[in-house]
């Protein structure tokens, strides 16, 4: 407890007692940072207005679900943003009060997108906190015609199946950095690709196939045009660009990297 704030840290928020305790502090309004279990209804509808608040971190009903961000990037939109809604039983399904879009950045990984997203909801959240406070705060029903789902990422997701496009390879890397970073299996071991941009131009070699030269000094074949990987990370190394990565752990003109699943990440 700070400034003698009350800390409560509940085992499971669908406790009766858990329910006596807020109802205690006689809250005016809640609000919802980053929370992924369900609040059953006395929780929800536990503040004197009614009501919480949460910030989620999409243009809802667009994504709605645990990963939107990692779901936009990989759907190649153009632009996302936060949605401030109220909480109902349904996930992310609530009545939206407050949306606030921003593109999203040809380059931009989901941590960085991830970390602009957050400040955006801060601002956000206080814009309807006052709104609601002056009961100037209006609510609209989302379309569920318009909702898509953005289900919890599986390992599986950051896998690259170079038979597919270049560009969707470059999505798919984007999305997944820093973590856990997108990854294709080399040999035994998995090899990932925290960064890279795609080539045009037909690839006349298998899907994976590596191939060596200047500029880019490693490319890799795909589905349609080329990968360029331009920072890669091996089992138990650390983050580097290409070309430093090539003087230690060297290609073969030619190597295939399989589509295999590891059995682990790199850490």
């Amino acid at each position: 407890m700070r400034n003698d704030t009350p800390l409560l840290r509940p085992e499971r928020v669908d406790r009766p007692e858990f329910a006596a305790q807020l109802r205690a502090f006689e809250p005016d309004l809640g609000v919802v940072v980053a929370f992924g279990a369900f609040l059953p209804k006395r929780i929800r509808e536990a503040p004197r207005l009614g009501y919480l608040l949460n910030a989620h971190a999409s243009l809802l009903p667009r994504w709605r679900g645990a990963a939107p961000i990692e779901h936009a990037i990989l759907a190649g939109d153009a632009q996302t943003g936060v949605s401030v809604m109220r909480v109902e039983r349904e996930m992310d399904a609530g009545p939206v009060a407050l949306v606030r879009a921003t593109p999203i950045g040809e380059d931009e990984t989901a941590g960085a997108l991830a970390e602009r997203l957050a400040a955006l909801a801060a601002d956000a959240i206080a814009e309807a906190v006052e709104a609601a406070a002056g009961d100037r705060i209006a609510f609209e029903a989302q379309d569920p015609a318009g909702a898509t789902e953005a289900p919890k990422i599986e390992r599986s997701d950051a896998e690259l199946d170079f038979r597919e496009p270049a560009v969707a390879l470059v999505r798919r890397v984007r999305a997944f950095a820093p973590r856990p970073g997108a990854f294709a299996q080399r040999g035994d071991e998995p090899l990932r690709i925290l960064s890279a941009r795609a080539l045009a131009g037909a690839a006349a070699d298998p899907p994976g196939t590596v191939r060596l030269g200047d500029d880019p000094p490693l490319r890799i074949a795909t589905g349609d045009g080329w990968l360029a990987p331009l920072r890669l990370q091996r089992a138990g190394g650390r983050p580097l660009d290409t070309e430093s990565f090539l003087r230690g752990r060297p290609f073969r003109d030619g190597e295939r990297l399989g589509p295999r699943a590891p059995a682990t990440l790199p850490t």
